[in-house]
């Protein structure tokens, strides 16, 4: 099947977190609200100690964390939450981007049908955001920003720390989607001052199907997010459901494994960087990469290979890549990347671009053969 370099769709599970998420599967099947019986603690010990771990890796309190489906959900939470909060505040301005997921960015105009006013901001050629441009949005009025923190096409990190600093003294409210960063930029997230923040398990070797959203206390009082379903009263009331034990000892797990070994896993993604770089120099392919590198996360790769076709690309080298040109959430239209667009990016450039992405455990062997095989492939789709 060759090599598998789409990891910022998803990433494969780590053994690990599988052999935690069976053992619970086998042992542990009581509901965690259930508390007239053992069963039901047992499993509440467990979604606790999830819970724990999560917060260890953030350096917040537990209590601070409020299990959801993934950052999809936390998402709609964070921003469709605020609706009564702003209409009762009159508060009714959002400022977002317009490269931020699908997840943000429908969210935000869901809210523009409800009666508020968003501004999306296009980043510079680097795919940064400016931080002076998003400060010249900000209004009386405005109740929330929410900027991702690191880009899922181009892997191109974002000044949120910057802009978390700014907004600290004022009256408006600060999300992060977490989603690329989380378990990554493990330093740069605990500096980032923050109100809410959303993410997935699934993006740093945990189970797909949860995640969760951190809601910073001040005062003692949760942001004033409402719940966007009903059903329970179940992770404080903003999340109704039975949460997923098994899941959430994954998510936990993952987030365990993370805090030990985030740094060599970086050094590990910057080594495979390092190597797919020499190997497109010695292809003799003209390329360009989308994105400023100096902002780049060390496991992501957007470039453009001069006069080949993504899409050719991508169904020519099944058997050897698992590449992507964009997002998974729109792997079914054949739309140029909206992110690329919103950069600047000439047309021809993002039609002929894909995005790579990869983790620690990939060798630098499998690298060299699955990569430099679709490397042969492009020379010969070159138009």
């Amino acid at each position: 099947m060759g090599i598998y370099l789409d990891y910022n769709a998803s990433a494969p599970i780590d053994r690990r977190v599988l052999e935690r998420m069976i053992e619970v599967y086998q042992n542990v099947y009581g509901n965690a609200d259930s508390r007239t019986h053992h069963f039901g603690d047992q499993a509440r010990k467990i979604v606790e100690n999830a819970r724990e771990q999560v917060a260890s890796l953030l350096a917040i309190n537990k209590d601070e964390v409020i299990f959801t489906s993934g950052a999809t959900e936390s998402d709609n939470i964070a921003i469709r939450g605020l609706k009564s909060y702003g209409i009762s505040a009159n508060k009714k301005h959002i400022i977002t981007t317009s490269i931020e997921h699908k997840a943000v960015l429908e969210s935000a105009k869901a809210m523009q049908k409800q009666g508020f006013e968003v501004d999306f901001i296009d980043p510079d050629e680097t795919g940064r955001i400016l931080i002076q441009d998003v400060l010249n949005k900000v209004r009386e009025d405005t109740l929330l920003v929410s900027i991702m923190h690191v880009n899922n096409e181009t892997g191109i990190i974002q000044p949120v720390k910057e802009i978390g600093e700014i907004l600290t003294d004022r009256d408006i409210l600060f999300h992060i989607d977490a989603t690329q960063s989380f378990g990554k930029l493990v330093d740069e997230l605990k500096e980032t001052r923050y109100n809410m923040l959303s993410m997935s398990a699934h993006k740093l070797g945990g189970p797909q199907g949860v995640g969760a959203l951190i809601l910073r206390k001040e005062k003692y009082k949760f942001p004033p997010v409402r719940a966007v379903m009903y059903g329970g009263q179940q992770e404080y009331g903003i999340r109704p459901g039975t949460v997923p034990v098994a899941l959430a000892a994954g998510l936990g797990k993952a987030c365990e494994l993370a805090q030990a070994e985030y740094i060599d896993n970086s050094k590990k993604c910057r080594m495979i960087k390092n190597r797919l770089i020499e190997l497109l120099k010695q292809s003799g392919l003209q390329y360009k990469m989308n994105g400023e590198q100096e902002y780049c996360v060390s496991n992501t790769m957007n470039l453009c290979i001069c006069g080949v076709s993504s899409e050719a690309l991508m169904l020519a080298t099944k058997d050897y890549c698992g590449i992507s040109n964009g997002s998974a959430c729109n792997s079914n239209s054949y739309k140029p990347s909206y992110v690329l667009t919103a950069m600047g990016v000439p047309a021809d450039q993002v039609e002929n671009s894909i995005r790579i992405s990869w983790g620690p455990e990939i060798s630098v062997e499998e690298i060299e053969q699955s990569f430099g095989r679709m490397l042969e492939i492009a020379r010969g789709l070159v138009w």
